[in-house]
């Protein structure tokens, strides 16, 4: 007779699930209210105020203007409550979808992540954990919106096609390195998933940077986001950073899978189509590291990141749906 299962709690879990999701919903909301009422210079204004001053015309007043003092302390308190306000709805949708995956493993009696709806909740609450984390100052703040843009995608995906009744493992998940190799994995896919973010600003922000770190962006909707953006030198440190974190973390989670398949197929690795997969995205992984320390290749960096986080999610989604192997079965 298989393990009884807890429905009433196991419904609880569902309900949070969707609370989290509905305030990570509502965070976002905030969050982009910050990013919208922040005062920023695209450049463009700055610009048609030199060509006046060339052709003899009164400069157009900004914040920059030498000698003008334009008190903006007001407008920009009540974006800095928006962003703070954003942050702490943000967190407490953390602790929900936390929640959310204690709730479901006792109802269960086992560990919560033995299918791919369960495995999407881990990855988006790391991701949002470790936003959270290294987020958390005013001028990187920004970079949380395009954190949590994608994990409500993810959470919507987990809660419609993913989603699996809770219930038992499969008789091949249940072992100990089940909670060794997916929770490592699971976490470091979800730490890649704020770094693939942040070299994607990156590239969008540099384009428009100049050497001196100011900006040259159009004077439209688009040049104001990136105005409002972290410069790319806060960019790409946060891209940096969060690899540093996850790939030792992956690689580990990697090395425990192979131990875990030689105990339960008789070898480490059989070029699995995950497995293959898996390693491919190592590789990218430890490229974008070493073009990131190297002068030669640094500016193909940010690419090879973004590439490397493609990788992950083809793995996550393609090759556990459409091509089959011995990892179908989460």
């Amino acid at each position: 007779m298989g393990p009884v299962i807890d429905e009433t709690l196991a419904k609880y879990s569902d309900v949070m699930f969707t609370s989290a999701a509905a305030i990570y919903a509502f965070a976002l909301v905030l969050l982009v209210v910050e990013l919208a009422t922040t005062k920023v210079d695209s450049g463009a204004a700055r610009d048609r105020s030199r060509e006046l001053v060339a052709a003899g015309g009164a400069p157009i007043a900004t914040d920059s203007t030498p000698g003008l003092v334009i008190d903006d302390a007001p407008r920009r308190a009540k974006s800095e409550r928006f962003g703070r306000m954003g942050y702490a709805v943000t967190v407490v949708g953390l602790l929900l979808q936390l929640g959310s995956i204690v709730a479901r493993g006792m109802a269960t009696g086992r560990l919560p992540w033995g299918n791919m709806y369960e495995f999407v909740s881990i990855t988006c609450a790391g991701a949002v954990f470790v936003g959270l984390v290294m987020l958390r100052k005013r001028e990187a703040r920004p970079i949380l919106v395009f954190v949590l843009f994608p994990v409500l995608i993810l959470m919507f995906i987990a809660e419609g096609a993913l989603y699996t009744d809770a219930g038992p493992v499969v008789p091949a998940l249940k072992s100990y390195w089940l909670a060794i190799h997916v929770t490592i994995v699971s976490v470091g896919s979800g730490i890649f998933l704020v770094s693939g973010v942040a070299s994607l600003l990156y590239l969008m922000r540099r384009r428009y940077e100049r050497p001196d770190g100011t900006l040259d962006a159009p004077d439209n909707a688009y040049g104001r986001l990136l105005a409002a953006l972290p410069s790319s030198q806060i960019l790409d440190r946060v891209a940096y950073g969060t690899v540093i974190v996850a790939f030792p973390l992956f690689s580990a989670g990697v090395i425990c899978g192979a131990i875990w398949a030689e105990a339960a197929w008789g070898r480490a690795w059989g070029w699995d189509p995950k497995e293959t997969v898996s390693f491919i995205s190592w590789v990218i992984y430890a490229a974008y590291l070493h073009a990131r320390a190297t002068t030669v290749w640094r500016k193909a960096a940010p690419y090879i990141n973004i590439f490397g986080f493609i990788t992950m999610m083809f793995n996550l989604f393609f090759i556990n749906y459409v091509v089959s192997g011995l990892h179908s079965y989460a």
